[in-house]
């Protein structure tokens, strides 16, 4: 994987002996006879190509092995690249020479780069700066990423930390609060990347009118260094690097995210607000955030002397982001199902559809479990609080199992939520995000993106919603149980691993083990896929099992 990865990064034909001088820098000692025997290896799987004497290039296999991969890696690896990419940033701000890191994104439509370079003179970007380039017949565009400033920051010693990426609510130009967030830690998406899609952002509307919804970042530092920092935000700006939307003080909270003691929060527009532009006129664009770097004084611009139309945020947010594990605590504390009955509360999502689909949808839900029963939490649906035009669908959760256990005295901890690859008797989560530092339940996130194939699942070969949990070792014996009397309500989990063990490629940690459950979501997710408008709603509430009807 680390080879692949070096392959991607670099872009190029490389030898055995570069690639084995790469490995070294990142910890793995290969000399390149050994590297030639990985080589060898990638070659056969397809992965990688020999290019006579000069050595090896990836293949479109290879990138979508190393994106779908060890996903356990992938989880740790993608926060560790932020920071591998910060320690390289060698930006000088009194020459406004040297690289920043830039979001890498294909264009597939040429039209669209007239959307996106009209969007940099409004000034919601971190700079006006940007590449057009081509490459093997595909058009790529660079913007400069708002992690830069933490290369500079961390060059200039201060101390900074990125934590959340994030959708930023603004009215009449004025910041608000964060409404979403995903922490950078423990996650395969980038945070920024997961919420860059046309139904999440409203950027135009942001530059048009004022009100909108526009991508962030939030990272915190030392308040020791406070002044230094805006120092460095000053100058960065004089050289037309912007996107800073708010400095915090000592201890308080920023734009809804709170903030420790001795340290400060800052906002960074999130550099890929221009894409988000051309994505919400219509546009299809593969977003790849903080992907590589370019020399800044190489960078081009139409636009000189943008200033941000963001005024600041006086007003302390109303609302702090909900963390969605507070939310799932709470829920899963009052399920009371009793596995032997069949009778008690059960936790329930609820989305919705057109009166005029209702029927369409339920078939779905019939023949999804008809054909796959295992990728569906139980049989039951239930049709609930009709209005005028829309009926809400009730299926139910699949963190009701966490509740169940509960109630039995065992301590089941939700890990990540992810995309789980099903190729016939083959499984691997190909996407995980952790659900600790989300304010949303990461299935609404791949729904939203429609990354999932629960109708492909039918047929053996597909991509279905489902979770991780972890339990402590010495409660195994009686979860097992458990989940033996729950087969006969129709409640069943994909897998039931020993301490430490890798489950379907996502790690557990030491002294507990694993379950992984379908997504109770994966049915709403078939009526999507099977062109059904829907409304996704996730972990919605506490509902008694007796009001839900069997399919």
């Amino acid at each position: 994987m680390e080879i692949l990865r070096i392959l991607y990064n670099e872009n190029e034909i490389l030898g055995a002996k570069v690639i084995s001088e790469e490995l070294n820098k990142r910890g793995y000692a290969l000399g390149e006879r050994a590297v030639r025997y990985h080589m060898h290896i990638l070659d056969e799987k397809g992965f990688t190509e020999k290019i006579g004497y000069k050595g090896r290039k990836i293949t479109s296999k290879g990138i979508d092995e190393l994106q779908k991969g060890l996903i356990y890696d992938q989880v740790d690896f993608t926060y560790s690249r932020f920071q591998e990419k910060m320690y390289n940033v060698s930006l000088d701000y009194n020459t406004a020479k040297g690289s920043v890191i830039v979001n890498l994104s294909s264009i597939n439509e040429l039209d669209s780069k007239e959307i996106i370079d009209e969007f940099f003179k409004d000034g919601l970007s971190v700079s006006q700066r940007y590449n057009f380039y081509e490459r093997n017949d595909n058009t790529y565009i660079e913007t400069v990423c708002g992690t830069t400033f933490d290369g500079v920051f961390q060059k200039n010693g201060i101390v900074t930390k990125p934590l959340y990426g994030g959708l930023l609510k603004v009215e009449d130009y004025v910041p608000i609060n964060f409404i979403e967030q995903i922490a950078y830690e423990k996650t395969s998406l980038t945070p920024l990347e997961a919420f860059t899609s046309h139904d999440n952002t409203s950027v135009l509307d942001v530059a048009n009118n004022g009100t909108g919804i526009i991508p962030a970042n939030f990272r915190i530092i030392p308040a020791s260094k406070r002044d230094d920092a805006i120092k460095i935000i000053n100058k960065l700006s004089k050289i037309g690097i912007n996107g800073v939307i708010h400095v915090g003080e000592s201890g308080k909270s920023v734009l809804g995210i709170p903030v420790p003691e001795n340290m400060i929060g800052i906002v960074i527009i999130g550099g890929v607000s221009p894409l988000c532009a051309a994505q919400e006129s219509g546009y299809d664009l593969n977003i790849k955030l903080a992907d590589s770097f370019a020399e800044y004084s190489q960078m081009s611009s139409n636009f000189d002397n943008v200033v941000s139309p963001l005024k600041e945020c006086t007003k302390e947010s109303k609302n702090n982001v909900s963390f969605v594990l507070n939310k799932i605590y709470n829920l899963i504390s009052n399920v009371d199902f009793d596995v032997e009955s069949a009778t008690g509360n059960v936790i329930s999502n609820i989305s919705y559809v057109s009166k005029e689909y209702v029927d369409d949808a339920i078939e779905v839900l019939n023949n999804l479990y008809k054909n796959n029963s295992e990728f569906c939490i139980g049989d039951k649906y239930n049709l609930v609080d009709e209005t005028k035009d829309k009926v809400g669908i009730a299926t139910i959760c699949s963190l009701t199992i966490g509740g169940i256990l509960t109630n039995y005295g065992i301590n089941s901890t939700p890990i990540y939520s992810g995309l789980l690859d099903i190729y016939k008797k083959n499984r691997r989560f190909i996407e995980l995000i952790s659900y600790k530092g989300s304010s949303v339940d990461p299935h609404e996130i791949f729904i939203k993106k429609g990354m999932h194939d629960v109708t492909g699942s039918i047929s053996g070969s597909g991509k279905i919603l489902a979770s991780v949990h972890s339990v402590p070792y010495v409660s195994r014996d009686a979860t097992k149980e458990i989940f033996n009397l729950m087969g006969e309500t129709g409640f069943s989990v994909l897998k039931l691993g020993q301490t430490s063990e890798y489950m379907y490629n996502a790690k557990i940690e030491k002294y507990h083990f694993g379950y992984v459950v379908s997504g109770g979501l994966n049915p709403i997710a078939a009526i999507k896929e099977n062109e059904i408008p829907v409304n996704v709603k996730s972990i919605e509430k506490i509902m008694d099992y007796s009001n839900f009807e069997e399919l």
